[in-house]
């Protein structure tokens, strides 16, 4: 039986943060692989700041590339429309039947779980992975709720927006394959 670790997200870049996340988790768990997942449309977000999605697929697609262990999955992008949680894990339980799924994402996410589209089942599907974020401290955790500590990283997409459009760099902050990708096609200015 594989263990399978998901990291969904809008990846508006995908930056090291990410992959430091899937990593971490991935040894920390003994996981077989991990496969990330962008949204198409987030439901939780403007999606006017969204870049489109299959840049976003592409950029992923360069970040996990060196990683034997990492894998890129469009199916939130092929489904279109919002992207919701359920849907994808039910969907990713159908594919892995023999498997177990580890739903990995920040504490930041927990303040925000139980306005999820049914987060009850999502839970019978997919054990919770929680990594601890600068700024969110994991207090009265749920018990179904696997905690992993994560070096601390505090890097976010919308400060990487931030500094492209104000002109600075953020060499160090995502893969080089993604800044070179970001300035070939002139992204986030």
């Amino acid at each position: 039986m594989m263990k399978i670790g998901i990291v969904g997200g809008t990846f508006n870049p995908i930056h090291l943060g990410h992959l430091i996340l899937g990593e971490e988790v991935r040894q920390n768990l003994l996981l077989d692989k991990i496969i990330f997942i962008p949204t198409n449309l987030p439901p939780h977000k403007e999606n006017h700041s969204v870049l489109h999605p299959l840049h976003r697929l592409k950029m992923v697609k360069l970040a996990v590339k060196p990683n034997p262990y990492f894998s890129v999955s469009d199916i939130e992008i092929k489904r279109q429309g919002l992207s919701y949680t359920i849907e994808t894990v039910r969907e990713l339980k159908k594919l892995y039947s023999q498997s177990t799924l580890h739903f990995i994402t920040g504490s930041d996410v927990l303040k925000y779980l139980d306005q999820w589209r049914d987060v009850g089942e999502i839970l019978r599907y997919v054990t919770f992975v929680v990594a601890r974020r600068p700024g969110y401290p994991l207090e009265n955790l749920p018990d179904f709720v696997k905690t992993v500590s994560i070096p601390c990283v505090d890097i976010s997409a919308f400060e990487i927006r931030f500094r492209i459009k104000e002109g600075k760099s953020i060499r160090y902050l995502v893969p080089d394959s993604v800044l070179r990708y970001i300035q070939k096609n002139k992204l986030y200015r």
